[in-house]
């Protein structure tokens, strides 16, 4: 009897042990992708921009750039031979606009591969300066297919419809997403044909901050694809990882946070570097993105300890008193598949059910008249914008009480930052502006206050 005990307690050893090779072969496997893929963008200053891309056949990649389609009169060039490439364009002027074509050299054969005047891009202004800012969001972005294409399509509609003076097409300064760039499983080949392929048109002109979520972290081709300025490359405080950084855009700070891996313990590394980053930053502005919702009654519920691996529950007790004492305007998450957005709101850390009339910094839903706040105030709260609906759209009772608006709808966000305004807009998957709201900034320093 023991010896059966054994062969099979061997046998299990086995049965485990080759299913954790498989996985391995499987997760190695799927972070590579061999194929081409068109530019991107990504780590813009007002003085730098990098392009990355893709070639099927290796070789020394190479970008000319100038201020003119017909004059590109400067080139960089790699020094290896590779099919992953990447390049950064440095001297750059701020708040100009850029044309760039990309070539592969192979041996003494050149062969150009993206050029025209529909490859360039505009520069950040000057980190600091009052400029406006226009930025998209993409909820949950990585699902190809018809409510992908329909969501993209009305956001470039959209822009196109409500243009700003003298701006090339399409109309952004950024693109960001809010996690789960490529379903399933974040696979290389999946970010080609879920991500890449569906939204090129927008990633040859717009830098992209993609967050990242639970899907993309089934593989390891995320941070192999993307390059982020874990050195404080492009403003705000190093933070010596890709996941987690800052960055500036003329006088707004941006800060992406990873809900999914790193640890959110109060003394951990990521609360540590956000502490000491809000304290650095003189930025007026500030917005936070990370992929689980604190906050949501859609597709999860935060209220469930359970849900997402208690990450929800996470980022709720331990980042949100952060992020409010330092003084974050607005907040951007996804996961939860439909979109949601809060009142002003303040100190409420716990379960639903703990929601007080006191948390709520501002009853109105910001739409008629804006949500006031003085200067970089740490008590007069932060919106909660919860966008997981650009490529898949689910159900769920969308019934949480810190929601001014909740909408089983997918479409993609665009905020607008001019000077002390800011406001943002959920544009559905069929044009419709289905929601709006407003932050003011008043005059006033204030002081963040601690929750009672």
């Amino acid at each position: 009897m023991k010896i059966g005990l054994k062969r099979i307690a061997l046998g299990l050893m086995i049965l485990v042990g080759l299913y954790g090779v498989g996985r391995f072969i499987d997760v190695y496997s799927g972070s590579f992708y061999a194929g081409a893929r068109a530019p991107y963008l990504m780590m813009p200053t007002a003085d730098a921009m990098t392009l990355r891309w893709q070639t099927e056949v290796p070789g020394q990649g190479q970008i000319r750039f100038g201020r003119s389609p017909t004059q590109l009169d400067r080139l960089v060039t790699e020094d290896v031979v590779a099919e992953s490439h990447e390049l950064r364009l440095q001297g750059l002027e701020p708040a100009q606009r850029y044309y760039y074509q990309i070539e592969n050299r192979i041996g003494n054969e050149t062969e150009i591969l993206y050029a025209g005047e529909e490859y360039g891009f505009v520069t950040p202004p000057r980190a600091g300066q009052v400029a406006p800012v226009r930025f998209a969001v993409l909820g949950d972005p990585g699902k190809a297919g018809v409510v992908q294409n329909e969501v993209r399509d009305a956001l470039l509609d959209w822009l196109k419809n409500n243009a700003r003076p003298h701006r090339p097409q399409p109309d952004l300064d950024l693109l960001l997403t809010t996690g789960d760039n490529a379903y399933r499983s974040g696979s290389n080949k999946q970010f080609q044909s879920e991500f890449f392929t569906p939204y090129a048109e927008l990633l040859k002109n717009i830098p992209l901050w993609p967050v990242y979520g639970n899907h993309d972290a089934r593989r390891w081709a995320f941070f192999e694809i993307f390059s982020f300025p874990e050195k404080g490359e492009s403003g705000g405080l190093a933070s010596n990882t890709e996941h987690y950084y800052s960055f500036d855009h003329a006088n707004v700070h941006f800060i992406m946070l990873d809900s999914q891996a790193s640890i959110m313990d109060s003394d951990g590394a990521m609360l540590d570097w956000l502490k000491r980053d809000l304290a650095a930053t003189s930025q007026p502005w500030i917005i936070a993105a990370f992929h689980h919702p604190p906050y949501t009654r859609g597709s999860h519920d935060s209220d469930d300890r359970d849900d997402s691996g208690g990450r929800m529950f996470a980022m709720r007790e331990k980042v949100l008193p952060i992020l409010e004492a330092g003084g974050a305007d607005l907040v951007l998450t996804g996961h939860s598949h439909m979109y949601e957005r809060s009142f002003l709101l303040r100190c409420h850390y716990g379960m639903s059910t703990t929601l007080q009339a006191t948390m709520l910094r501002d009853k109105t839903d910001g739409t008629a008249t804006p949500y006031k706040k003085p200067g970089r105030d740490g008590f007069s709260g932060t919106v909660y914008t919860m966008i997981g609906s650009s490529s898949k759209q689910d159900h769920g009772d969308l019934d949480h009480p810190v929601m001014a608006v909740s909408l089983a709808e997918a479409g993609s966000v665009v905020v607008d930052i001019d000077d002390k305004l800011m406001t943002v807009r959920f544009i559905n998957r069929r044009g419709q502006l289905a929601d709006r709201f407003s932050i003011l900034k008043t005059a006033g320093t204030g002081q963040a206050i601690p929750c009672s």
